[in-house]
């Protein structure tokens, strides 16, 4: 399958990896800064194949080769929509870095565009193939926790002042958004996913309180009521001294209590159900080494959507679990503006809306 990449920055050294484990035909890398495309070819040792192309202008590598499948969109959060939208005209499939768009109204028009040109649009939250991860999904949907209480996220990292100024675009609120948009959104993903994706209400708080050179949140938190009776909490921030401390995950059920841990939900720390058997005795302890707080679901994401567009189903990722995530991030920035409760499903909301929200502090 012929693929190009939109984005060479941080990330992309997952997607490119990817690509190479997936045996896809990489075509061209585009990126505004021809720098970025050598560095992260160089990585990889393809610094020196002519026959992968570089482009400055996305719209131009498409022109030029309507051969393209599928392209990942790995740019700043705040283009995402926009190049989304054009690459689902040219009716090419899309694996979409998270936030999948800043607004609600993108991620419904991507949505409806991709149905309308059949094309296959994934949002890139690989944490869902971490192997812990999947255990977990396994149980929830075998029912094993029998009625749901409560469950929690904790993405207790850090990024400091050198993480911003190497890519001015972080923490604005028309390309980022804060802590909970970049750094959370995977563990605020799985945690709707978990407990139940139809959401009542958010109540959330967001502080800005060692960042104040951002324009964004560096902590958030929430209480999430969910449609089924459950309910949850969430914590993320960027202020953990001195590095990374966790992503955490907790369900607790009637019948079973699980612990999701590790940097990025990568281990299992706690696995208890009440009719425990050998899988669940193995299950205690797995730990899934990963080389950065990315995780290794980025290959398992690249092959679900190949076989999604060869056999012309959804991704695993869909654009809607795209934009389930982005509605609860954006749902507690609403939240905290207001001092109240929002009810979900929000019509319309964007990071836009939140411009000058801490140039008081």
């Amino acid at each position: 399958m012929k693929y190009a990449l939109i984005g060479c920055g941080r990330i992309a050294i997952n997607h490119i990896k990817a690509v190479i484990n997936n045996q896809l035909e990489l075509v061209a890398v585009c990126d505004v800064l021809p720098s970025k495309m050598e560095e992260l070819l160089s990585k990889q040792g393809l610094a020196e194949n002519k026959e992968i192309l570089r482009y400055t202008d996305y719209r131009q590598m498409i022109e030029e080769h309507p051969e393209i499948q599928l392209i990942s969109i790995a740019t700043e959060s705040g283009s995402h929509a926009e190049i989304a939208l054009y690459c689902i005209d040219q009716g090419i499939n899309l694996i979409i870095e998270k936030p999948m768009a800043m607004s609600i109204a993108d991620a419904d028009e991507i949505i409806r565009r991709a149905e309308a040109n059949h094309v296959k649009v994934s949002a890139c939250h690989q944490n869902r193939f971490n192997i812990a991860v999947q255990k977990l999904r396994k149980a929830v949907e075998a029912g094993r926790f029998g009625k749901l209480s409560h469950g929690s996220i904790h993405v207790r990292w850090n990024r400091n002042k050198d993480y911003y100024t190497q890519a001015p675009w972080r923490g604005t609120w028309a390309q980022d958004g804060g802590a909970l948009m970049n750094q959370c959104i995977h563990g605020i993903d799985l945690l709707r996913w978990m407990m139940g994706s139809e959401v009542v209400s958010v109540y959330g708080q967001t502080k800005q309180q060692f960042h104040h050179y951002l324009e964004a949140e560096d902590v958030g938190m929430a209480v999430v009521n969910f449609a089924n009776g459950a309910v949850a909490t969430i914590e993320g921030t960027t202020n953990v001294y001195p590095q990374n401390l966790e992503e955490t995950l907790y369900v607790f059920g009637q019948c079973g209590t699980v612990k999701l841990g590790g940097k990025s939900t990568n281990n299992i720390d706690v696995w208890d159900f009440a009719d425990e058997t050998d899988e669940d005795r193995s299950n205690k302890g797995l730990e899934e080494a990963a080389s950065n707080v990315y995780g290794n679901g980025h290959t398992s994401l690249f092959a679900d959507v190949v076989e999604a567009i060869e056999k012309d189903r959804q991704p695993y990722v869909d654009a809607k679990a795209g934009r389930d995530a982005l509605e609860m991030v954006l749902a507690i920035y609403k939240s905290a503006a207001e001092g109240q409760a929002v009810k979900l499903p929000l019509k319309e909301c964007s990071t836009l809306d939140f411009v000058g929200r801490f140039d008081h502090e």
